[in-house]
């Protein structure tokens, strides 16, 4: 039975509004204020986003165009993703939000009409179309967390946040293999609060290793934006707590993440 697309779809396009919304009217400075993701500001979190956005657009529609852009990319030295940062650094915040924009609703109506038998070409392994948006909407998500802080503005919660969680939980085998770890046999039990105060829950609930936390806590943890100490996430069982303390949501290497008591947590 196919998935209905459609939910994913207005996850992301919920999760994309509140982002522009903390952008649109910033003056031509304001895309240069630094962000907690060191020496990214706010004008190269955008370009990483539309960039990427073009790259699933094309990956969904022209496969095999994706497939050999992508092996000439990797065949080039040093990071492209720090290349691709510093070849954008001559736009304006203008016309990276156009690009933005433009990128972002391409590429939604490119999920919306995907063939959701295929498999998305990426650069680790392939994907699901439902995988495929999932990570987007994690990656809008944690990309515009770095723009809410470096802005010190608020990041408003959507619809988005629980597609982050899933894919959090979903991903405790590639905390373990990013850090050059064994994954454990052990299974997880995730029970956390929502912000409207219902709770989501994955896993066996008898199991003896445990998270509990309020949803967004956990999200800023899986994605590397907040330190664990400086969050209320809670753990039981040795699993767990190793777990927490490597959580990575993401594909590729494991980053530096956020340092203790850069972002205290209020009381």
């Amino acid at each position: 039975m196919a998935l209905d697309l459609a939910p994913l779809c207005a996850d992301l396009a919920n999760e994309t509004a509140v982002l522009i919304g903390a952008i649109d009217t910033l003056p031509a400075d304001g895309w240069l204020t630094p962000t907690p993701a060191e020496p990214w500001s706010v004008q190269d979190q955008i370009v990483h986003l539309s960039f990427f956005d073009n790259a699933v657009e094309t990956a969904l529609t022209d496969p095999d165009r994706f497939r050999a852009e992508r092996d000439e990319t990797l065949r080039r030295p040093g990071s492209f993703i720090e290349a691709i940062t510093t070849a954008n650094r001559g736009r304006s915040g203008a016309e990276v939000l156009e690009w933005f924009t433009e990128a972002r609703a391409t590429m939604i109506q490119a999920f919306a009409h995907a063939d959701q038998t295929m498999r998305v070409p990426w650069y680790g392994p392939d994907m699901s179309v439902a995988s495929a948006l999932t990570a987007r909407i994690m990656e809008t998500w944690a990309h515009g967390q770095d723009v809410f802080d470096g802005l010190g503005l608020a990041h408003p919660v959507t619809s988005a946040l629980r597609q982050v969680a899933h894919i959090g939980v979903r991903t405790l085998p590639n905390s373990y293999v990013s850090n050059g770890l064994p994954v454990p046999a052990e299974s997880v039990f995730v029970s956390l609060t929502a912000p409207d105060g219902t709770d989501w829950q994955w896993g066996d609930a008898a199991a003896a290793n445990r998270v509990t936390a309020p949803a967004v806590d956990f999200c800023l943890v899986v994605t590397q934006r907040r330190h664990l100490a400086d969050t209320a996430v809670a753990t039981e069982g040795a699993v767990a707590a190793e777990w927490m303390s490597i959580a990575l949501a993401f594909a590729g290497g494991a980053g530096a993440g956020r340092r203790p008591g850069q972002f205290p947590r209020s009381s």
